[in-house]
């Protein structure tokens, strides 16, 4: 779609940065933020995703279409910065940032006139925020009725919107019915907790307001006429009858899930939109980050608002800022740090990027954390667990007795896979045979320290397969380089190697002994020596090469019987992109192994890619 592509988010980064953001009402008073906030959208769009663009693009479209009110947006400012929200250092007052005013601005900012019904006998009464047009009312109310915060955890999301409830309760009509809902009553009760704990000091010995475990109301004797609440729900509809809303927030909305016959939070947040009809501005404000429900009803949600900020939708009501990747962002990226200052631009405001980068470092050796951090810290939706790809048992059943002597002269592809000291390595062989049903036969041979043999959590299994002449042992604390060099030459003396795949960013030392033993020895042609990407996309093409040479009936492939091979492969899933659909394997947890899983699949990319016959 062309959307998704980097040109069609150069034209509108270009189509935003020609627009002269003086021509527009964008500072009150000496406050800047709102301009700041646009103007560093259009001048590093590398910085900020395509949605950022858009909906500053829409905003500046509505600054000409619509009535905007900084004395709306002001109050509200006010009132925020005046409040104490919790914080590492306590309960103090924030400031918003150009990106918190931009959001509270397009939400509270724009009014639009509305058709309030037929005006009565002699009514003509012009005011500022009423008119009679062709003996109908029209009254100046809030565009915005419908918000949705889609951004990443440590935001701050939760605590900023409680000032929405807060707002409401203090100076929104004087009947007014503010809701914190979500999914489950915990999540529910953490943006209620704020609002309570925020209102606690403008309520000197309770003076003001009533609060219970679910509820904050005025006073009853309260001298400023206020029959307001905040009310903290959960779980079905079936109790919410009655209600009369003027101001939902609904929280973590990606989690609701379908049931056989409906969702309970998209029933719940239905009930409470329904009960909304007599309001004059009512407002729903859905603040979410991404989960591991990847088609609950939040992904309809999102996917219309990005359609509406894209234009394809017509829908001035809604407001949505969305904080994910581009479509054109690959996992290969997810380690950037660019690409998590895109994603959550209040890094190094309300969340340290040491916190990201830490995140990241747990995440590389277990698959439950990686999944963790691509839905939490980077938004984007996930598989709901991590599933096996490729079994042991299915391995160990392609599995026989094979040596190199076996496939005389056959054409073969090497891969090595290094962790050079902290624990073992690979070195795979993957051998052609056309004229059989068996045409693909991997012989793997693996390698560990001495040292770390000794200390490894994983030593006793490793012994075993030390003894049984499986796993090589090197010589001190590293992997012997001369040793596997040694050993691909031997090889190549039964095999006719075509190609050696390496990892470009790990196997520099190597490669150059190699190049030297090919130079000397003569038996390997020159330009053997190949990097092997690394990326999803790389691995995509091999990962389907394999699956569909073991579907065959007989499988097109077979292993050694070597019992790390299986082993590899079972601790391995399979990671997909779910936008490209590149795929490539991951390790399940820390300490396990998929050394065998990724030298098959450089041998398969090594054949996919080779450029002469065989």
């Amino acid at each position: 779609m062309e959307w998704q592509s980097r040109e069609y988010k150069a034209q509108k980064a270009a189509e935003l940065a020609a627009v002269n953001l003086d021509d527009y009402n964008l500072v009150d008073g000496d406050d800047s933020r709102l301009l700041d906030y646009i103007r560093s959208v259009a001048a590093d769009p590398d910085a900020h995703n395509l949605y950022e663009i858009l909906a500053a693009i829409r905003f500046l479209e509505f600054m000409r279409r619509y009535t905007f009110r900084w004395d709306r947006v002001r109050r509200f400012v006010r009132l925020y910065e005046s409040l104490k929200f919790s914080g590492p250092r306590g309960r103090q007052r924030y400031k918003l940032t150009p990106l918190q005013l931009f959001q509270f601005a397009s939400i509270l900012g724009f009014y639009a006139w509305t058709d309030m019904g037929p005006a009565s006998a002699g009514d003509n009464r012009i005011t500022e925020t009423r008119r009679v047009v062709g003996g109908r009312v029209e009254e100046l109310t809030r565009l915005t009725r419908r918000a949705i915060l889609f951004v990443p955890r440590k935001f701050s999301k939760t605590t900023s919107v409680s000032a929405l409830a807060v707002d409401e309760l203090l100076l929104g009509e004087s009947n007014a019915q503010a809701y914190t809902a979500a999914n489950s009553y915990k999540q529910a009760k953490i943006c209620f907790d704020e609002i309570s704990k925020t209102l606690r000091p403008l309520n000197p010995e309770r003076r003001y307001f009533k609060v219970t475990r679910e509820t904050i109301k005025w006073r009853e004797s309260n001298r400023y006429g206020k029959d307001s609440l905040i009310e903290c729900l959960s779980g079905g509809a079936d109790t919410k009858d009655g209600l009369n809303a003027s101001l939902v927030i609904f929280d973590e909305y990606a989690q609701a899930r379908y049931t056989k016959d409906h969702s309970e939070g998209a029933e719940l947040l239905q009930a409470l939109e329904s009960s909304m009809g007599t309001r004059r501005e009512p407002l729903t404000v859905i603040i979410t980050t991404a989960s591991r429900v990847q088609d609950g009803p939040f992904t309809v949600e999102l996917n219309n608002a990005m359609a509406t900020l894209r234009g394809e939708i017509d829908n001035d009501r809604l407001f949505a800022s969305l904080f994910m990747p581009d479509a054109y962002d690959t996992p290969d990226q997810y380690g950037d740090p660019a690409l998590w200052h895109k994603v959550n631009p209040h890094i190094g405001i309300t969340v340290l990027e040491s916190f990201y980068s830490n995140a990241w470092d747990d995440a590389q050796d277990d698959a439950e954390k990686m999944l963790e951090f691509k839905a939490k810290l980077l938004n984007v939706f996930t598989a709901d667990s991590v599933q096996a790809w490729i079994e042991a048992k299915d391995i160990i059943r392609l599995q026989r007795h094979i040596t190199p002597s076996d496939f005389p002269a056959a054409p073969t592809m090497a891969a090595i896979d290094l962790s050079i000291y902290d624990d073992f390595s690979a070195v795979g062989y993957c051998c052609y045979t056309g004229s059989e049903a068996v045409k693909f036969h991997v012989m793997i041979n693996f390698y560990i320290p001495e040292e770390t043999l000794k200390t490894h959590p994983n030593r006793r299994l490793y012994q075993t397969w030390v003894d049984a002449g499986w796993l090589k042992v090197c010589p001190g604390a590293a992997i012997s380089m001369d040793m596997i060099v040694d050993d691909v030459l031997a090889t190549n003396e039964y095999l006719r190697i075509l190609q050696i795949g390496y990892d470009a960013y790990k196997s520099q030392e190597i490669v150059n002994s190699l190049a030297s033993a090919i130079s000397a020895e003569g038996g390997v042609p020159d330009n053997t020596l190949r990097p092997v990407p690394q990326t999803y996309g790389a691995f995509t093409s091999p990962v389907e090469s394999l699956e569909l040479a073991m579907r065959q009936a007989p499988a097109a492939i077979e292993f050694s019987d070597n019992p790390i091979i299986p082993y590899c492969f079972g601790n391995a899933y399979l990671d997909e992109d779910r936008r490209t659909g590149n795929r490539k394997p991951l390790k399940r947890k820390k300490n396990l192994k998929i050394d065998g899983v990724i030298v098959t699949l450089m041998d398969l990319w090594l054949f996919n890619n080779f450029d002469r016959q065989l």
